[in-house]
């Protein structure tokens, strides 16, 4: 990751940073951005009132929808949390994992993923 890393404060547990891409405010709120999870890091549930795509780059990958089963991806998979669909992701135990993140709309946070 390159020299413009945020590290996110909240609605995280473990360790994350951020490399933001790309924001656009009009027409809608979108985001494009490399985040990298060191091992068993992940974010709070949350919803995006536009939806995500993930693209996985290098690791694996947990990420869950509520009412779902854990789903397990490994770099080069891709998956779409539905509008309003509340969820979170994250890296497996295993090691660190970096996804590309597009989001669109406005980011809800709920809380933290009970294990």
């Amino acid at each position: 990751m390159s020299e413009d890393v945020r590290r996110p404060q909240g609605n995280f547990t473990g360790e994350v940073a951020q490399r933001p891409l790309h924001e656009l405010s009009e027409p809608a709120p979108v985001r494009v951005s490399f985040v990298r999870f060191q091992p068993g890091a992940r974010t709070h549930w949350h919803a995006h009132s536009g939806g995500q795509v993930l693209q996985v780059l290098e690791g694996e990958a947990e990420t869950q929808e509520w009412e779902e089963p854990v789903q397990r991806l490994k770099a080069g998979d891709s998956v779409v949390a539905a509008p309003g669909r509340k969820h979170w992701h994250g890296a497996g135990a295993g090691g660190p994992m970096t996804h590309l993140a597009v989001t669109i709309g406005e980011l809800e946070w709920f809380g933290p993923v009970e294990s």
